[in-house]
Order: structure tokens, then sequence, then C-alpha cells
């Protein structure tokens, strides 16, 4: 099984996919336990001082007047944990929670957060044992960190609430500790605020969105090229040169793209009458122009997501100085924004794809193509409602682009006064991306049946790549009509696992 070592410094992309998808084992590295025992000797020595220190020997937001003595410290980081473990709703998906866990782990080891080794080693055993504390979906403002989200991944290192084993069974975390020989922590001074107060749900859902839109945009712009090829459309719109000349790097590779898709095909450029089109649709045209703009967001999610993942969310931190400070960075807005930003860009993918796969079934604009591709229109409908479906998808897109950032409602009696709604921006992100899937998964689904229908004409190589491995995917071709809903899921499995870009790829070579 591969594995992972946490070091001082951080971790990538990768590692959090390996750990949070892959069930990867996690290991500390000894430059990590030497960081987290020396910040620890800055905490206790500390916290013997009889001076306040917030976090260390203060109570916790707006109750961080309170000098709270030696007796009542460790009790004060149990309750911190208990009364912050307070969300609500349906549960958090267990790769969720896994790059949770694994993100707070990663800052816990740099050695900023005064956490004992010990409590950073018992994080790393309950994921390697594939322990999943419950998570639920509402309580994160996105301020002051994940709040609640990390507070019930804590409450089970200590032993209590409930998590899912590696059976998928929920049961009291004490048990499954106990089950797999793991020794719940007793916290002490700085420890539950600690375990508290990181980015790190917000950021794993953005380094897993990230993934699944790049596979996304490569997806979109295979079907964006199948489409030009079933309406008879040019090519000549994708050449290297009208890129050129207005250089946004995201538009020239999704032009590359659909170029290397269309190469060799014998329906680009043919018209069904003597009346050739001079320009093909904006939705066809333009295709490079709205998915490049949404690629280019990406870079700058992704430039955010790796600042993040350099970073030591804590507050307050234990500086190399030995001092421990009080500061902001566990706001969430960095992230926050960019999660919305991609919502945007996947609701406009969505909705030009939306526009393509309606003009395939329209017979005044398909070019020749039988209305809504039906085997004999009128007694059969054809995509017709398949094409409702992905309207009403596309329409919920819209809704989900929507910012959660744009939002603040303050809590803690006003001393959190602006919040960044990170944690819900990540989560309609998530949808987002899910029913962009199946908005894609549609137009694929609709363009192979419509190229098949170009009888007499040759489609592409990577065309025919792709409708030999869809259809024996499970996903039918051209015909009377039929129980439509569970083509539609063989399609939707088909972009999601990513094979519709390994058949394109096996003629084209690596798409951008």
């Amino acid at each position: 099984m591969h594995t992972v070592v946490v070091g001082t410094s951080g971790v990538t992309a990768s590692d959090v996919l390996a750990v949070a998808r892959g069930g990867a084992r996690i290991e500390l590295s000894a430059q990590a336990v030497a960081a987290l025992a020396a910040a620890r000797e800055i905490v206790d020595a500390l916290a013997a001082k009889p001076d306040p220190v917030y976090g260390v020997s203060t109570g916790f937001g707006a109750l961080a007047t309170r000098h709270i003595s030696q007796e009542l410290r460790a009790q004060l980081q149990r309750n911190i944990v208990r009364s912050h473990a307070a969300g609500m709703g349906p549960r958090v998906e267990r790769e969720v929670v896994r790059a949770l866990m694994f993100l707070r782990l990663k800052t816990v080891c740099s050695g900023h957060t005064g956490v004992r080794p010990e409590v950073a080693q018992t994080m790393a055993d309950v994921l390697n044992a594939g322990i999943t504390p419950v998570v639920h979906e509402y309580g994160s403002l996105g301020c002051s960190g994940d709040l609640a989200p990390l507070s019930h991944c804590a409450l089970t290192l200590m032993g209590e609430g409930e998590a899912e084993g590696p059976d998928g069974r929920v049961r009291p975390a004490g048990e499954l500790l106990a089950e797999h020989g793991i020794q719940p922590v007793e916290l002490r001074e700085k420890e539950g605020l600690a375990l508290l107060n990181g980015t790190d749900g917000m950021l794993g859902m953005l380094i897993m969105a990230l993934a699944d839109l790049d596979t996304l945009y490569k997806s979109a712009d295979v079907t964006a090229a199948l489409s030009l090829e079933a309406l008879l459309g040019t090519d000549k719109v994708l050449a290297p040169e009208l890129h050129a000349i207005r250089p946004h790097p995201g538009q020239g590779a999704s032009a590359a793209n659909m170029l290397a898709v269309l190469k060799g095909s014998g329906l680009t450029g043919h018209h069904q009458d003597d009346a050739p089109r001079v320009q093909d649709a904006y939705s066809v045209r333009c295709a490079p122009q709205v998915a490049g703009a949404g690629r280019d967001t990406l870079a700058h999610a992704r430039l955010v997501a790796e600042r993040e993942l350099a970073s030591a969310v804590d507050n307050p931190v234990v500086l190399p100085d030995g001092r421990v400070e009080s500061n902001g960075n566990f706001h969430g807005a960095p992230v926050a924004y960019v999660l919305d930003f991609l919502a945007i860009a996947a609701a406009d993918l969505g909705s030009i794809v939306e526009r393509r796969t309606d003009r395939l079934l329209d017979k005044n604009r398909s070019h020749g193509l039988p209305p809504f591709l039906a085997d004999d229109a009128g007694v059969d409908s054809g995509l017709m409602i398949a094409q409702y479906t992905q309207a009403a998808l596309v329409s919920e897109l819209k809704r989900l682009a929507v910012p959660a950032s744009a939002d603040s409602i303050p809590s803690s009696a006003m001393q959190e006064d602006h919040v960044s709604m990170g944690w819900s921006a990540a989560r309609k992100l998530r949808t987002a991306v899910d029913n962009l899937t199946r908005i894609i998964a549609i137009e694929l689904y609709a363009a192979t049946r419509a190229v098949e229908l170009r009888e007499g004409l040759t489609p592409a190589p990577a065309t025919r790549a792709v409708i030999e491995a869809v259809r024996a995917a499970g996903v039918q071709g051209p015909g009377p009509d039929r129980f439509l809903a569970p083509d539609l899921a063989a399609a939707d499995a088909f972009v999601r696992g990513g094979h519709l870009v390994s058949a394109v790829e096996t003629v084209t070579g690596p798409l951008a």
C-alpha cells in the first residue's frame, strides 16, 4: 500500500488524494516528531507561568478574557471539543472526512501548534485503521477554522462520539479505537483548540474538486468536438494561429484538445444542402473560449490550494523564536473565493454543454439529423426528455453558482464578526461538480448517437474509439425508444470514471 510521510513543510495535493480516496497509510517523519516535541516544550513552559496566554491558559473566542487555573485546563480542552461538536444534518462523505483529518495532521506536524507527538500519532493511527468520524453537513462558518467538523474528528480521538469503522458500520468511537489498539488521547493545554482551528475541510474539498474538474474539462472538450462533428461544423475555428492572438492558456489548450479529437474526421465542413454555413453557433464556435476560461480559473484555484497546503493554520501559533502569538490566518476567505469561482465556471460550462445538446435534437438547427435523434419521430420521442433532465441540472448549477463567500453571519457574541462561509462554498461546489458530470454525460450520449446517424460519412479515429468504448460500457446506440435512465447512468459512470478521456487518449495521446 502507498505510504505518505508527513513532515514539517506541508503536503501535496496528490498526498491528500492518496489518503482521502486511495486509503494510503500515513507515517510521521522524524523531523515532524522533533518539531512537535520542541513546540510542546514552549507551550509547557508558558503553561507553567502565571501570565495568561490565549488558548493555553484562557477561555476561547468571546470568553478569552477568563484566566483558567491549572487544575481546570484539561477539562477546558475536553469541553471545547465536546461543545464545538455541534454539527447537524446529513453525514459528510468519507473522503471529505479523511481529507479533513489528514490536512489537520499536516498542520499539527508543522511544529507551529504546540500539540504533543502522541496526539499527532493517534491522528495517523485512526486514519490508518480506516476509522472515519461522523461529521455532519452543517456547523462551519469557515472562520476560526471548520470548527464543528474538526470537533467531531477530535471527539473520536478522545474515544467519544460516533465513527464509521472500516466495514462501513457506524459505532461508538471508543469501541472502534479499542478494537484497533488505539488509546484515546487525554488533551492538554492548547491541544483541543489546535485540533479545531483550520481551513482543512474546505481545502480538502477544493483539492478533490480540482482533480475532478481537471477530468471534466478534458471530457467537455471531447464532447464539444463530437457535437461539432455531428453538426457538420467547421474545425477551422480551432486553428492554433487564431488562438495565439488571444493568448489565454486555457483557451489554447481547449482548442488543441478539440482539434486533436477531430483529426481525420470526414464529417467536419460538410453541409446537407447548397447553403453552406459561414459560421457555427456560439455554443460550438466558442467552446474553447468558455472551457478555456474555466481552465484558467482552475489554474488560479490550484495556486491558492498549493499555498494553503504549504500553510500552518492555527490560532495561536508557536513561532520559532518561542513566542506564541494570536493571528487571523484561520480566516477562510482565500479558499472560499476560489471555491465560489469554480462553481461559477462549472455553471457556465454546463450551460454551453446543454445548448449544444439542444441543437443536436432540434431538426431546425441540427443540419439534417432526425428530430430528437429519434428512430421514428412521433412514435418515438428519442432524447427529448434527456435534454429536460440536462436542463434541470443546468438550472441547479446556476443556483449553486450564487457565491457563499459574499455572505457573513456574525457569531461568538460579535467576536467573530466576519466569517468566510468557505465550508458552505465547498459543499455546494461538490454538488455542482457532481451535476456537471451528468450534464457532460448527456451530451456524450446525444453526440455519439448523432455521429452514428450520419451514415455515409466517416468520423474521426478518436470519435470511433469513443463510440466503441462507450458502447462496450453498456451505453446503447441509436434505435427505438427504450428505458433511458440506465443508458444515462452508464454514460455518467463512463465520464465520472475518466473512461471518456482514456478512450480518446488511446488515439490522440495525452490531452492538455
